[in-house]
């Protein structure tokens, strides 16, 4: 690429007060929020360092926006009409795809080192800033590893190739690939997240199974293997789905891609199975407890990615204001300005802060953390979920024009930002989980208390807050009152953490703020905050 700048003086005018595009940058290095709420999960710092230095790069940047306009197309026969059932994407989502499955995206969380899916969740918000559509078929691969344990004989099989650390979209039986992946597919027509009114047939074919039904959703088509759900008559079962067979294609028809929002660089399908050959992954009729596995950890994921696309957008609007003039001023010296983007910026501190916490526990050994995470990971789904539509539109607006303009990242981040509260269980679903899980597993909601528990008798505001929440619900809500209770519970639940992990201006601006009742409901509709020491977690001196 050109080091030689490009011509400001035109020949009807001079471009002045457009800022410069931003350089590319360190994405470990230049995020100081990150190094202090990843060493806390107990993350591995140094490969965090050497994997964020990579995804900042010019190369991977121009990678995301290359992969994002060239989208994947379905081949779905060959010359002569023969079914392939293909997709076919740009080497800029193979070389996305290779360098996260190299640094251990997927597998990183199962080599048996500390922290490790506290490093796997910082590498997803990570990735996500730089091109969030390939997260997705390295999720379903990292989450698949846990599900398999219902097989032994599955799970040697796939999890060595899953946790390979090599990339092979090779369209080949997994016995001859050097690495593989792991898709899903679960929702059909009739049924959405009402996963039992499947009607996928599972019939019996010797050692194995021969499905025949569709499937609404695909993700990642491509994929080695898909984990699915089908009827049996003991009822929904779950199934190991394999994309090649040795000498002959599965026969698992591609219909359609998605016409999606976002999400482009990534491919999500309608398909039929007809009979396709299936593996059966744990007994006959335990399909939701089997593949709830996979869907506790790609949770975790949803709600690590919506951090990264936070910052994503912060870190543009930070840039376009601090060389942007209006009125005489940087627009980052208007006061109001600064009210607007310090504001935003708890939100993503929070965000990751949480998310990260969560992870902590994903790795934790005892009954308790194991409890605290199957019921914070929906807490920290949930809020950062529904902030971050918000926080990307406002981000935007603060560019201007510009944010509205293919030239710049906002469009692409305010159309992935509402993905990852729809994936793996919508904001009504998540929230539902919660009650249930509060009322089936009593230590889950000890765990709770235990954690906000440690943040208490520091800062006034959390303390008082933490009352008024238990003294509206003494027990737990109806299922009407259950987004304001599941708000209000992962709220303070994220001081908690910033409590006990951030600077006192970052916790105590958040508190302020989000657990007060006398504020406005706009971003930016706040008093009081240390705007500049906020602000200083987004984009350090220097």
């Amino acid at each position: 690429m050109s080091q030689t700048p490009p011509r400001s003086d035109l020949a009807t005018h001079e471009v002045t007060n457009q800022p410069p595009e931003p350089a590319a940058g360190d994405l470990w290095a230049q995020d100081p929020a990150l190094q202090c709420h990843a060493p806390a999960a107990g993350a591995d710092a140094d490969h965090l360092a050497r994997y964020g230095a990579r995804m900042g790069s010019a190369e991977m940047r121009q990678a995301g926006r290359d992969a994002n306009h060239a989208p994947p197309e379905a081949v779905l026969f060959d010359a002569g009409g023969r079914r392939l059932d293909e997709v076919r994407f740009h080497p800029a989502y193979h070389e996305l795809m290779r360098a996260g499955t190299v640094a251990g995206y997927a597998a990183i969380a199962w080599e048996g080192a500390a922290g490790g899916h506290a490093t796997h969740a910082a590498m997803v918000y990570l990735t996500a800033q730089v091109e969030p559509g390939v997260c997705c078929p390295m999720t379903m691969t990292y989450a698949a590893v846990p599900a398999l344990k219902a097989d032994d004989a599955l799970f040697d099989a796939w999890v060595p190739k899953l946790t390979a650390r090599t990339y092979d979209p090779a369209p080949k039986p997994l016995a001859r690939k050097a690495g593989a992946t792991m898709g899903m597919a679960m929702t059909e027509k009739q049924g959405g997240s009402d996963v039992r009114a499947n009607t996928t047939q599972a019939a019996r074919d010797g050692a194995h199974y021969r499905l025949r039904g569709h499937k609404w959703f695909c993700s990642a088509p491509m994929s080695d293997g898909f984990l699915t759900l089908a009827q049996t008559g003991d009822g929904l079962t779950c199934f190991l789905v394999p994309r090649w067979l040795d000498g002959a294609r599965n026969p698992l028809r591609i219909q359609r891609l998605k016409d999606k929002l976002g999400n482009r660089a990534n491919a999500s399908a309608e398909i039929e199975y007809d009979g396709t050959l299936a593996h059966r992954l744990g007994e006959e009729g335990a399909g939701v407890r089997t593949i709830i596995e996979m869907v506790h950890h790609t949770r975790l994921d949803t709600a690590m990615a919506p951090a990264g696309l936070m910052r994503a957008a912060l870190v543009y609007a930070h840039h376009w204001t601090s060389r942007r003039t209006a009125f005489q001023k940087r627009l980052i010296d208007q006061p109001l300005m600064q009210a607007v983007l310090a504001d935003l910026a708890l939100d993503w501190e929070g965000t990751l802060a949480l998310g990260l916490h969560v992870a902590r526990a994903f790795d934790g050994r005892t009954e308790g953390e194991r409890a605290f995470a199957r019921l914070a990971v929906a807490l920290a789904k949930f809020l950062g979920n529904k902030l971050c539509p918000n926080l990307v539109y406002e981000a935007m607006e603060a560019v201007g024009g510009m944010g509205y303009v293919e030239d710049t990242p906002m469009p692409l981040l305010y159309r992935e930002a509402p993905l990852n509260s729809i994936w793996e269980g919508s904001g009504n679903v998540i929230c539902l989980d919660v009650l249930r899980t509060l009322r089936r597993a009593p230590e889950a909601g000890e765990a709770l208390s235990a954690e906000l528990g440690k943040a208490a008798g520091q800062v006034a505001g959390f303390d008082a807050a933490l009352k008024r929440h238990m003294a509206r619900w003494p027990k737990l809500p109806d299922e009407g009152e259950a987004r304001w209770y599941v708000e209000s519970l992962a709220t303070l639940l994220t001081a908690a953490v910033l409590i006990r992990q951030a600077p006192a201006a970052v916790a105590e601006g958040y508190v302020a703020t989000r657990l007060r009742e006398d504020r406005g409901r706009l971003s930016g509709a706040v008093s009081g905050l240390d705007t500049a020491a906020i602000l200083a977690r987004l984009a350090p001196a220097g």
